[in-house]
């Protein structure tokens, strides 16, 4: 692999206003039905993370979608696409990713690996392709999200690192990103590593 695309960087410091572990798929079926009820709270304060598996009593967490553990938004986006539908007010929980941040742009992180510090510890997470938002944003948003979210609803990754994440200040401290080749490279590598787990 080559190294990485050389980039000037400066910490960032931002807030996580939310995280969601969700023991199941809640939008499931036909989205006339309405989302599937949670098992407890999903709406957590402060989260488990294992390297390469994902968020403890996540759904995802140690499946062969571990690539894609993890998901990442900034919540800016969601003002963003309410703002652009004169929908202002609409819940960033209920786009369902694992971290919900203020104060970073979440969307430039696809195809790197970048290192959050919170509380003296750090977790570096490793992402390769962006999180589409599905049809379901037109019903539990507003209508028209679906389109509007293209391109701006968070972005996958996996966990290099064991660790937690906690709501509140924490700090972007390195971002190393990866040439067009070497994201390839790894999501083919990733999807191949899934097909056999099935």
């Amino acid at each position: 692999m080559q190294d990485a695309l050389p980039v000037d960087f400066e910490p960032v410091d931002l807030d996580i206003v939310g995280l969601v572990v969700s023991p199941r798929h809640r939008y499931d079926g036909r989205p006339s039905d309405g989302p599937r009820p949670a098992m407890g709270s999903d709406r957590q304060t402060s989260v488990d993370v294992r390297a390469h598996k994902g968020v403890v009593g996540d759904r995802y967490f140690g499946t062969r979608h571990r690539f894609a553990a993890v998901t990442f938004l900034a919540v800016e986006e969601v003002a963003r696409v309410g703002a652009s539908l004169d929908a202002p007010g609409l819940d960033p929980f209920l786009a369902r990713r694992n971290v919900l941040t203020r104060g970073l742009d979440v969307e430039s992180l696809v195809h790197s690996e970048f290192t959050l510090e919170q509380g003296g510890r750090s977790l570096t997470f490793r992402s390769l392709t962006r999180a589409n938002p599905c049809a379901w944003m037109d019903v539990v948003l507003a209508p028209g999200a679906h389109q509007a979210m293209r391109g701006h609803a968070g972005i996958r990754s996996e966990p290099l690192d064991d660790g937690v994440l906690s709501v509140g200040p924490a700090r972007l401290v390195a971002v190393r990103h990866l040439s067009p080749d070497d994201a390839a490279q790894l999501r083919r590598e990733a999807l191949a590593t899934a097909r056999r787990q099935t």
